[in-house]
């Protein structure tokens, strides 16, 4: 089965994608062919599955299984704190977007499938783990709070830096 995909659709989920992530204090590849393909495998993969599953990781065609991985995944946040992109790139730090760091090959942060079924509630809904290097980080001008080690670049809601969040409860 040939899936194809119109230029037309990357154009408007590429501008979606780069609006909301403006929006939120993120930045897409600035890369434009890369992130066009990976656009592109995003729009494979929700005719393929239904959902917009990570273009470089294999999904399972099971919504429930693959909830970590639907884009932008659960582990996006810590990848750009750590390593300045996203696994599989389409997201960046402000350093990479802006040429001042490269970009490098990163770990893949998802546990092993046979780990992740362990974590499933009846019915397979996932049970997140207590982590205790999470924190709950809140901005000091909005009151956005965020739950991860630590606090985001810029704020999604107003758009302050980092140096505006506090540790919250």
């Amino acid at each position: 089965m040939s899936i194809e995909i119109q230029e037309s659709d990357i154009d408007r989920l590429y501008g979606v994608l780069k609006e909301a992530a403006e929006k939120s204090g993120y930045y897409l590849n600035p890369d434009e062919e890369m992130t066009r393909e990976l656009v592109r495998g995003l729009l494979i993969n929700e005719q393929r599955y239904g959902y917009r599953a990570c273009p470089c990781r294999l999904a399972s065609g099971k919504k429930e299984d693959d909830m970590d991985i639907i884009c932008p995944c659960d582990y996006r946040d810590a990848d750009l704190s750590e390593y300045g992109t996203c696994y599989c790139g389409l997201y960046v730090s402000q350093e990479v977007a802006e040429g001042k760091k490269s970009m490098e090959s990163i770990p893949e942060r998802r546990p092993p499938e046979k780990e992740r079924r362990r974590h499933r509630m009846p019915g397979g809904f996932p049970i997140l783990p207590t982590h205790p290097r999470i924190l709950v980080w809140r901005c000091r001008v909005c009151g956005y709070l965020c739950a991860r080690e630590e606090p985001p670049e810029k704020c999604p809601i107003c758009g302050v830096g980092r140096e505006r969040f506090e540790q919250f409860g």
